[in-house]
């Protein structure tokens, strides 16, 4: 089973799937995204958003349940880099299991999500870059 680091150093996580969300710097609507963690990188299966515009059009499948535009994705990648400029007026939600926390809410290096080895150090605390 494979762990989740989050950050430089700030966190390590021993997740198997996670929940981003945040609200669109643009359209100031809710953009929600659920990945699954695989050993050789992070999966995306589900995107929602609350509204459409601005580069955030739902998927071709996409379906209405309450107020939010849901389709199954499939997108695989190695790492997420969050970057945080500070200017969109808040972070992202990252919700693993009951846990969540605002993470890239002020200006600042970005952040690194990938999967890391659980026995590692990293894997027991949160971290970012």
């Amino acid at each position: 089973m494979s762990a989740l680091c989050i950050g430089a150093t700030v966190a390590a996580l021993a997740a198997q799937q996670f929940t981003l969300s945040w609200t669109h710097s643009v359209e100031h609507t809710g953009w929600q995204e659920t990945w699954v963690v695989e050993e050789d990188g992070l999966h995306l299966v589900r995107s929602a958003v609350q509204g459409s515009g601005a580069g955030m059009e739902p998927g071709p499948d996409a379906r209405l349940q309450n107020g939010w535009w849901v389709w199954d994705s499939d997108v695989s990648v190695a790492e997420l880099m969050l970057a945080a400029s500070g200017a969109t007026g808040g972070g992202w939600q990252f919700c693993a299991g009951a846990e969540c926390r605002e993470i890239g809410a002020v200006s600042g290096a970005p952040t690194r999500i990938a999967p890391c080895d659980e026995g590692s150090s990293a894997a027991a605390s949160l971290v970012s870059e």
